[in-house]
């Protein structure tokens, strides 16, 4: 006969009602009996939805999962299973770690501890991307310095064989000269612009997104910018210009690969108790750009940010890099996600003095 489901925790598992980590207890047939309130806000469901249903209702059939917990209650050993991928109730997937230690006591064989690892997971991320991007700016800076001394040098020379030719059909080549010194030198100038002094003032992210949308509409006329603003957003302290481009970036990009025909959304929301740059801030702004396009290419989606990294034939591969710097530079990062279908930027910008 199965044992009644345990409404709360008393006796030996009073604890678990003050635990901030989430705990789930079964019994022996893997039925669910109980759910700290720790569980309850990380799979965001009631404890009161799941007493007596099976675990995989609550967890699904993540890989190895089943045949470790039908293991533990053979052996009775514990077993801890590392970055799962649990769907959560009408939520994102959440990916966790889990630590399962079998119990003999009121009706329970297994207690089940569950720790998020999405903020570590993410805190790894944006720490190799930092050392990532601070060494692709080095070794760019350095080589748009050594491409521009020379460049100077041959555009002049260029002139001053222009100036000598009589042939029209020999000045032509010439003028191709002069116009690819030019267009390298602005790709220099491209480069080195992003670590140009940061002027920061007061202001509206939403006056940003508004120019950043005027324009992109006026590039691209058959496109679709639909909006979701949280208007009661606090001003922001930040560079004006390096904003807008960096957001204008990524929009364009967005826009490219839709070839001006499809559907992005703007989107805007404060976020809490945010970690960038290794520090702890109250409030963040997230701001998201979604685009139904094709999604990113697997081949390049790990090195989207890099310098000359495009996806795009006749792409400079700079646009993506140099939002991100700028958005560094505001103790901020720049996240993506990608499918085929749906690809969503996510910038994030810190509000509140950090913690």
């Amino acid at each position: 006969m199965p044992s009644p489901p345990l409404h709360s925790a008393t006796g030996p598992f009073a604890g678990l009602e003050l635990l901030s980590s989430a705990v789930v207890l079964v019994d022996g047939r893997l039925v669910i009996r109980y759910l700290n309130p720790g569980a309850e806000n990380l799979f965001a469901i009631s404890q009161r939805k799941l007493l007596g249903q099976p675990l995989a209702r609550l967890l699904g059939s993540p890989p190895g999962l089943a045949a470790a917990l039908d293991n533990a209650l053979r052996t009775n050993w514990s077993y801890t299973g590392q970055d799962l991928t649990i769907s959560r109730n009408s939520s994102e997937p959440v990916r966790l770690d889990c630590t399962v230690t079998p119990v003999e006591t009121s009706g329970v064989r297994l207690l089940l501890e569950f720790r998020p690892i999405d903020a570590q997971l993410r805190v790894a991320r944006e720490e190799q991307l930092l050392h990532q991007q601070q060494a692709n700016r080095e070794l760019i800076r350095n080589l748009a310095h050594e491409i521009k001394n020379p460049l100077g040098g041959i555009r002049g020379s260029a002139q001053l064989l222009q100036h000598e030719l009589d042939d029209p059909q020999l000045r032509e080549f010439t003028d191709v000269i002069i116009a690819e010194a030019d267009r390298l030198q602005d790709l220099m100038n491209r480069l080195l612009s992003s670590h140009c002094m940061m002027r920061p003032t007061q202001l509206n992210i939403h006056d940003v997104l508004e120019r950043v949308r005027r324009l992109i509409l006026a590039e691209f006329p058959q496109l679709t910018i639909r909006r979701d603003y949280d208007l009661s957003l606090p001003e922001i302290t930040a560079d004006r210009e390096q904003l807008i481009q960096a957001v204008l970036n990524i929009v364009r990009n967005a826009a490219q690969a839709l070839e001006g025909a499809g559907e992005i959304l703007l989107r805007t929301r404060i976020a809490r108790q945010v970690t960038l740059a290794k520090r702890r801030f109250k409030l963040a702004l997230e701001l998201q750009v979604i685009d139904n396009g094709p999604g990113i290419p697997a081949e390049i989606r790990d090195k989207i940010f890099y310098p000359l990294v495009s996806g795009r034939d006749g792409g400079s591969g700079l646009g993506l890099s140099l939002a991100q710097s700028f958005i560094e530079q505001h103790q901020g990062m720049i996240d993506v996600d990608s499918r085929p279908g749906r690809t969503c930027f996510t910038i994030l910008l810190p509000i509140s003095d950090r913690v």
